[in-house]
């Protein structure tokens, strides 16, 4: 029979949520996502540990900014060496709020990329859905760079970005599951709250229903997985991107599955068409106490790592 990985793969195009090569090689995803916390992860192991300083001692008088980058797009080259479809980099999460810096910093990638022959329908820049990143994305869109609009938690966030016509959104799962876990504290019933009743797994099955409901072609990467049951119930989502440990559980576990999100199923929901204006994207938001929290949140996070990868840079020096 075969594993649970494989029958995920009919339905589902899934993708690797490491900067590890070798869970790469070993579990074969089609694409691959790196963040700042994954790429600063991976560089204090030894395995990686010379990346860092072929890329300071290639490039002694650059900035710290553009030492990031290049060794960023040097994960990023090693990654796609070993998938055969994209990989997502992610810009500079403290450049949040700003449309323009975004923007030229994501230009900025892309020519490193070029730069070692790596053509742009490999790579999407990897973005956090705010409202300025959202508009940073669609100005990217025109000029063809690919966009993966990340910290994805509401429906408002989704269909603003449908309307900037970004290429890939990337619901996060398993933190909207941690804040209705801790909200509810001793009230919170796992067995009741898992698998396709999960709020995790609720959310990404919304946004899925409105997409392929209103013919919205942005692709939908559900992310960010507490557990396999997570994973199972979003069976027919576009793409998913695991981490290695839960690919590994997969790999292991035996079984068959159907489609737990179907185009059919989509068109049989009937979602109300939301307004994508910035006034309603930022007081939906922040109606939405769970989506504005988490979102704020995972940028402080991923600010905290970028400023450890820059210290780690400079101790390079």
């Amino acid at each position: 029979m075969a594993s649970l990985l494989e029958s995920l793969r009919k339905y589902t195009t899934v993708v690797a949520d490491t900067g590890d090569f070798e869970s790469m090689k070993r579990y074969q995803p089609t694409d691959a996502t790196t963040n700042p916390s994954l790429i600063l992860k991976a560089v204090q192991q030894d395995a990686y540990r010379p990346m860092l300083a072929r890329c300071v001692n290639a490039h002694p008088k650059a900035s710290s900014e553009t030492l990031v980058d290049q060794l960023l797009v040097a994960f990023g080259k090693e990654i796609l060496s070993i998938v055969p479809g994209r990989v997502s980099t992610e810009v500079d999460a403290r450049l949040s709020f700003d449309t323009r810096a975004t923007i030229d910093r994501a230009r900025q990638i892309m020519a490193l990329y070029a730069a070692e022959g790596i053509g742009r329908e490999r790579v999407l820049i990897k973005i956090a859905a705010t409202w300025e990143g959202i508009q940073a994305a669609r100005v990217l869109e025109s000029e063809g760079i690919r966009c993966n609009l990340t910290l994805l938690f509401s429906l408002s966030q989704a269909v603003a970005c449908a309307d900037a016509r970004v290429q890939l959104i990337s619901p996060f799962v398993g933190r909207i599951y941690d804040w209705h876990k801790k909200q509810q504290a001793s009230a919170w019933d796992e067995a009741a709250s898992s698998g396709r009743h999960d709020p995790g797994v609720l959310s990404v099955t919304k946004i899925y229903n409105y997409y392929k409901y209103f013919d919205i072609p942005t692709e939908i990467m559900g992310a960010s997985f507490r557990n396999t049951g997570q994973i199972l119930a979003l069976a027919g989502c576009d793409l998913l991107t695991i981490s290695p440990e839960l690919l590994g559980s997969l790999n292991e576990s035996t079984g068959s599955l159907s489609a737990s999100l179907t185009p059919e199923g989509a068109r049989a929901s009937q979602p109300q068409a939301l307004p994508c204006d910035e006034q309603s994207f930022r007081f939906l938001l922040n109606e939405d106490a769970m989506a504005s929290e988490k979102l704020s949140e995972g940028i402080r996070a991923f600010v905290a790592d970028a400023r450890k990868l820059d210290a780690l840079i400079d101790a390079q020096r």
